[in-house]
């Protein structure tokens, strides 16, 4: 199956970016999860926090400053390095 992901940031640019794999299972892995400062943002991520416990990962939770922006260099690199899989949560 083929898909188009659209970057809402610069629409004069076009950029391709390849997909990394998905694990075959979170068991074992450290799983981010970004919530982005959205309203009930945090209500997901609560969920999906509990089913991946049950899946066996161990979970961390970030949190950017604000939606409005990206997340800043040192919260990306903090989350690179401690996480291998990360979730970001969009809701309104």
């Amino acid at each position: 199956m083929s898909s188009v992901v659209l970057d809402p940031t610069n629409e004069r640019a076009v950029a391709e970016r390849t997909r990394c794999a998905r694990p075959a299972s979170v068991q074992g892995l450290t799983v981010g999860l970004l919530d982005i400062s959205k309203a009930r943002g945090n209500i997901f991520l609560d969920r999906i926090q509990e089913r991946l416990v049950e899946l066996g990962a161990t979970v961390k939770r970030f949190a950017k400053p604000t939606f409005t922006k990206p997340a800043p260099v040192d919260l990306r690199h903090e989350i690179a390095s401690q996480c291998q899989v990360v979730i970001e949560a969009l809701a309104d």
